[in-house]
């Protein structure tokens, strides 16, 4: 099945969209048409088929990051006050696709979208709040934990922040 990503329009059909995480399925469905339709705080983009399937969506956001928060290599590298970046704030696939490569697909399209915010406004790298279980994904694509950002809140555990440098990235 060959999937294309662009951007979420406001007749898509997001009501159906199951990740199995209720909290993911529940920002999709409600929040993600409103915080880029009316707000502008982030855009989403989603994998479709020819049919139309959402087969999953990502939602970035631009952002910064405080260097003090990389690990050391990367910190001499910037200067000492907040860089830009590019935020994956949400990424989510299908219970019916996943481990089809979709979460890899949407990943390279907010990469290009990284490199293109890079030579239109700056950006050094993409952040990604992680939930716990997304870590090793997010590792395995050579994203790195941020120093001292991470937590417990509650019964509920705090997303694992997580960086990965444009410089780190191969061109496609």
């Amino acid at each position: 099945m060959t999937y294309k990503v662009r951007h979420l329009e406001p007749d898509d059909d997001r009501s159906t969209f199951r990740s199995g995480l209720v909290d993911l399925d529940r920002f999709f469905a409600r929040y993600a048409g409103q915080n880029q339709f009316r707000h502008h705080i982030g855009t989403t983009y989603v994998a479709v088929d020819a049919a139309g399937f959402i087969a999953g969506f990502a939602t970035v956001a631009a952002s910064e990051i405080a260097p003090e928060t990389m690990e050391p290599a990367k910190r001499r590298r910037l200067p000492r006050y907040p860089v830009p970046v590019l935020r994956l704030a949400r990424l989510a696939v299908d219970e019916h696709v996943q481990g089809h490569g979709i979460g890899r697909l949407l990943l390279r399209a907010v990469l290009v979208l990284a490199r293109q915010m890079a030579q239109d406004l700056g950006c050094v790298g993409v952040v990604v709040d992680a939930k716990p279980e997304a870590v090793v994904f997010y590792e395995r694509l050579g994203f790195v934990r941020l120093e001292g950002l991470a937590g417990e809140l509650g019964d509920r555990p705090q997303p694992v922040p997580m960086f990965i440098e444009l410089a780190q990235v191969p061109a496609e």
